[in-house]
């Protein structure tokens, strides 16, 4: 196990991910340790859509929103 500062951390990332992908390193500052931990990427994984992805909305469907919410709020300003 290797234990830095935050500091030569800091100074240092990629030195220490990549120590990382073979062992534990640990990064020390005044209150807590942390451990570095690498695992591998999996694109499939990654890449997927999620059901909040296929309940958003395109960008035109939100100027098109954004543009109604435009003219109610200068109907309401318009009336002071």
């Amino acid at each position: 196990m290797t234990v830095v500062s935050s500091k030569e951390f800091a100074i240092n990332q990629k030195k220490y991910l990549d120590m990382a992908v073979n062992g534990e390193v640990c990064i020390k500052d005044d209150k807590y340790m942390y451990h570095l931990i690498a695992n591998p990427i999996e694109p499939d994984i990654i890449f997927q859509p999620d059901d909040d992805f296929y309940k958003s909305i395109t960008i035109d469907e939100f100027i098109e929103r954004a543009a109604v919410r435009l003219e109610e709020i200068d109907k309401i300003y318009a009336k002071r």
